[in-house]
């Protein structure tokens, strides 16, 4: 990522963030089971666009699996394997803010919601993929397997983040419907998912190019 681009992505990170805090609306009807102000509501600026970021990166990390598969260069190997890292953060992160509105909203961090369960599957999933590379020693095999198993994502994703909620029945999460929603909450949350998911993929490429430069450090010592 070029100078002016990091620059940019600082300067639009700050505002969101000084706007999701300060300034614009919270959802009316979400004051808590005791009593607490809907400011509370303000986490979901943060909540949900680190929930989507971690969903696209996954979703890249199945295409990139896939051209690995295809034209068999490490570079989409590591492509792949640094977007789940990253994206296993980003989806931690999505369970850890969504537990602290839970406790204040339902009145405990855990509920075994359909969506608190779906995103912890979700996540389970990809730490499964990380094990798999840590158990291969061969490079080319390490690669081959995990990556026919982060293609797998592109249907287990979707599957985890939006599919098996519906199908597990009624959610405590909020609808659109059951409050009274201002237009730009939903300007703020778009900027919001915007910026962070430029953060995932900043965070991957640098991640990326790390591996890079390992891979090519071993090759150097084994010469």
């Amino acid at each position: 990522m070029s100078r002016m681009l990091r620059y940019g992505l600082w300067l639009w990170m700050s505002a969101v963030i000084v706007w999701s805090l300060t300034g614009a609306p919270v959802a009316q009807g979400f004051e808590g089971l005791y009593g607490e102000s809907p400011q509370t509501s303000r986490i979901v600026y943060f909540h949900v666009p680190v929930a989507i970021a971690s969903f696209i990166g996954f979703l890249a990390a199945g295409v990139w699996s896939i051209r690995y598969l295809i034209s068999r260069r490490p570079s989409f190997d590591r492509a792949a394997v640094a977007a789940v890292e990253v994206g296993v953060i980003f989806c931690v992160l999505a369970i850890v803010t969504g537990a602290m509105w839970a406790q204040v909203q339902w009145g405990a961090a855990w509920n075994w919601d359909p969506r608190q369960t779906s995103i912890v599957l979700a996540l389970l999933f990809y730490l499964a993929y990380l094990s798999l590379r840590g158990a291969i020693d061969d490079s080319e095999t390490r690669a081959r397997l995990s990556s026919a198993y982060a293609s797998l994502g592109l249907v287990v994703s979707p599957m985890m983040f939006f599919i098996l909620p519906r199908m597990m029945g009624p959610s405590l999460h909020p609808k659109p419907a059951s409050a009274e929603f201002d237009p730009a909450i939903g300007v703020t949350l778009l900027a919001a998912v915007i910026g962070f998911t430029a953060i995932f993929f900043w965070c991957q490429n640098l991640r990326r190019r790390q591996l890079a430069l390992a891979s090519v450090a071993l090759e150097g010592r084994r010469a």
